[in-house]
C-alpha cells in the first residue's frame, strides 16, 4: 500500500471544558495536537495505511508534543522540520451547544509559515499514492512556495492531487484573498473536498453540481462535499452518490472532515486508485466508500478533538 502524503499547518489546539459559551467566557481548555493536514494524515495511518506529514514547528514543548503525538499514531515526522524562527501556532476554541466552533488563532508568525521549498525533496513522496493539502498554509509566506514544489514533486512521482480548503477566514487579511489563494489551486487537484457551506465562496457556484461541472472542466476528476448532519456526497464525471449522516449525539465538530476526507483517502490508496482511475470508480464503489468514511466521521464528532478511529474502534462501535 502507497503512501498519502499530507502538508500543512501543525498546532495545538486548545478545546474547552465547557459549552455552549462564547470563547471569552471559557476557563478552561485541554491541549489538543491539531492541523487539518495533521488530522489527515492521522486518520489514514490509524485505520491502518501509511502516512507521511510535511511541516514544520518550533522549537517549543508545544511542537515536541505535536512530534509525539503524530509518531505515536503511526504518522511518518521524518518531514516535520523544528526552527527558532517563531513558535508553533495555537488555536483556542469555543463549542456552542451544537459542538459548532469559533476559533482564536494565535499564529503571527508561527513556525509553519516559514516551511522553505529547499527543504521539500523528491525522496519524500517516493511511493506516494498522494499528496494532501489545504488553504490555511497558501498565505504569502515561505510555505506557500513549499506547497508549489510539493504538488510538483508529488505529480512527477505520480500521485494524485486532494485539496481539501478547509476555509479559516480569521486567518487571512481578507475573505477575497482567502478565495484567490483556493481559486489558484483548485486546478492542481485531482480530488476536491469541500463542505457545503464552502461551495459557493470556493467555486462561484451555487450548487453542488455546477460547482463540480465547473472543477472538471479545470481538470479535477472527483468531488467530495461533506453536509453535516446532511450526510455527504461524490461526483465524477461518470458517477454520482450520496449518503446520510450517522444519528449520533456530537460532542465536537472538530476534525470531522479531516476525518472523512482522511478514511477516503485511506480506501482510494488501499484499493489502489490513481489519478487515471479516479474518474473511473464504478457508482456501486461509492457506496462502500461513503458509508465507511460516514462511520469514521460520526465516531469523531463523539469525542472532544479531533479523535481519529481505528478500524477494530469502529466495529465495537458497531457492536461487531
Amino acid at each position: 500500500m502507497k503512501k498519502v502524503v499530507a502538508i500543512g499547518e501543525l498546532l495545538i489546539d486548545f478545546v474547552p471544558q465547557q459549552r455552549g459559551c462564547a470563547l471569552d467566557e471559557v476557563v478552561q481548555f485541554e491541549r489538543v495536537a491539531g492541523g487539518a493536514p495533521a488530522n489527515v494524515a492521522t486518520a489514514v495511518a490509524r485505520l491502518g495505511g501509511r502516512a507521511q506529514m510535511i511541516s514544520q514547528v518550533g522549537e517549543d514543548a508545544f511542537g515536541t508534543h505535536i512530534l509525539k503525538t503524530l509518531r505515536a499514531n503511526g504518522v511518518d515526522t521524518s518531514s516535520v522540520f523544528r526552527t527558532e524562527r517563531a513558535n508553533t501556532a495555537l488555536a483556542f476554541v469555543s463549542l456552542d451547544k451544537n459542538g459548532n466552533r469559533e476559533f482564536s488563532f494565535y499564529r503571527n508568525p508561527s513556525a509553519d509559515l516559514f516551511l522553505d521549498e529547499a527543504q521539500i525533496t523528491p525522496d519524500i513522496f517516493a511511493d506516494c499514492a498522494a499528496l494532501h493539502f489545504c488553504s490555511v498554509d497558501l498565505v504569502d509566506a515561505p510555505v506557500k512556495q513549499a506547497h508549489r514544489k510539493a504538488i510538483r514533486l508529488a505529480k512527477d512521482a505520480g500521485a494524485f492531487l486532494s485539496f481539501d480548503p478547509n476555509v479559516r477566514l480569521p486567518l487571512w487579511d481578507s475573505p477575497e484573498s482567502c478565495q484567490a489563494a483556493i481559486r489558484e489551486f483548485l486546478p492542481c487537484a485531482d480530488l476536491v473536498k469541500l463542505s457545503d457551506d464552502e461551495v459557493e465562496f470556493c467555486t462561484g457556484c451555487k450548487t453542488e453540481r455546477e460547482a463540480a461541472e465547473l472543477l472538471f472542466s479545470q481538470g479535477c476528476r472527483l468531488l467530495l462535499v461533506t453536509r453535516g448532519a446532511d450526510g455527504a456526497a461524490v461526483y465524477t464525471p461518470n458517477a454520482s452518490a450520496e449518503t446520510e449522516a450517522l444519528p449520533v449525539t456530537v460532542a465536537d465538530t472538530t476534525g470531522a472532515g479531516d476525518s472523512f476526507i482522511g478514511s477516503f483517502l485511506y480506501q482510494l490508496t488501499r484499493d489502489g486508485v490513481t489519478a487515471e482511475t479516479l474518474a473511473d470508480i464504478p457508482q456501486e464503489k461509492f457506496a462502500d466508500y461513503l458509508t465507511f468514511s460516514s462511520e469514521c466521521s460520526a465516531y469523531t464528532v463523539q469525542h472532544k478533538g479531533a479523535v481519529m478511529p481505528t478500524e477494530e474502534e469502529l466495529k465495537m462501535e458497531n457492536g461487531e
